[in-house]
């Protein structure tokens, strides 16, 4: 319910180009009550005192000159809408012109000459729906509101899992937390690069940090192995990819099963000599392909106990020599061209 406090410190707005029937409105409500009345006799103004006063209730004239009142309802309905249009005609036109009124937007009407009793009931019915829907529409907005942080709670909950997730598998293999990071934001950027959505590129980022996640399954004494690894031991550590896979598998989540193909994808080659399924070509799936550049450019870019880091330069003129071979020649073309935008964003030397 409203209250009565509420209903007398409505916001009143009355339109009417004569002024004798201005100052008897203004009268009737301020006499029941009403502490907040603006007037006006110029209709040009109603849009802009409809912005300013945010009106409970409109005490519209429709027959005004230059503008009248089904006019001024048109501009009002045009510029909000979705609003409930608090609009009280005063008129003393004929019945089928206020069935009109009604018809065009108006709430209700008044009959000149006016009845006191009548002014004050018809203009509270209108100022208590009103209010009543200013509050239903406030607490939609409040739970919308809720909604949309607790759904942004959840996505960073499981964003934060999956880093944590991603990064166990990563330090198993003498990694760091950072490859991660820089190796998905690249992702990201070459996806946006190629066509992709800034919401699909964003989908990228998330579930590229997962594209080793299968690592976690493979035996300490192959993963951490400091020398070269025998032909056998290589086999089962390119098993990280199906395994990588098969976790991720099974969800009809759109997250899960784009990390699913990447997982599966990123050691396949454009010429058939990948693994684990040595697809080639555009049968590679294309996250797969941009995550394969990706992984790529920062291993080389990295220093690893084994080896120097390579500076960004040298590590895409490798990677243009293996295109065509190793890589996509268009995501190789699309990489270079960006080069410069990651050095600059990543802080490479």
């Amino acid at each position: 319910m409203i209250s009565e406090e509420k209903i007398l410190a409505a916001q009143i707005l009355v339109i009417d180009d004569n002024i004798l029937n201005i100052q008897i409105l203004k009268k009737i409500l301020s006499n029941a009550g009403f502490i907040n009345i603006t007037t006006t006799t110029d209709p040009t103004q109603a849009v802009s005192l409809y912005k300013q006063v945010k009106p409970d209730l409109i005490l519209l004239d429709l027959n005004m000159p230059l503008v009248d009142g089904f006019a001024v309802m048109a501009q009002l309905s045009a510029f909000d809408p979705e609003d409930y249009l608090p609009v009280l005609v005063v008129t003393a036109e004929e019945e089928s012109i206020r069935f009109k009124a009604l018809k065009v937007g108006a709430k209700d009407f008044l009959h000149k000459p006016y009845d006191h009793l009548d002014v004050i009931l018809r203009s509270r019915n209108i100022i208590e729906v009103r209010l009543l829907y200013s509050q239903i529409k406030n607490h939609n907005v409040s739970l919308e509101q809720q909604v949309s942080d607790r759904i942004r709670e959840l996505k960073d909950t499981r964003l934060d899992v999956i880093r944590r997730l991603a990064v166990a598998a990563e330090l198993r293999d003498a990694g760091t937390a950072k490859h991660i990071h820089r190796m998905s934001h690249y992702c990201q950027q070459l996806a946006l690069a190629v066509g992709f959505s800034k919401a699909q590129a964003e989908l990228v980022l998330t579930t590229s940090p997962l594209h080793d996640i299968g690592k976690i399954a493979i035996p300490d004494a192959i993963l951490l192995k400091s020398s070269s690894l025998s032909a056998p031991e290589f086999e089962i550590m390119k098993t990280h990819t199906t395994l990588g896979a098969q976790m991720l598998s099974g969800s009809d989540s759109v997250f899960l099963n784009m990390a699913q193909t990447i997982a599966g994808s990123h050691h396949e080659k454009w010429d058939g000599r990948g693994y684990p399924h040595g697809i080639k070509g555009e049968e590679i799936p294309l996250v797969g392909r941009i995550c394969a550049v990706a992984d790529v450019f920062d291993a080389l870019t990295s220093e690893r106990p084994y080896k120097k880091a390579w500076t960004p330069d040298e590590a895409v003129a490798e990677i243009n020599r293996l295109k065509g071979i190793h890589f996509d020649p268009k995501l190789v073309e699309a990489f270079s061209d960006i080069i410069k935008d990651i050095i600059a964003i990543y802080g490479l030397n």
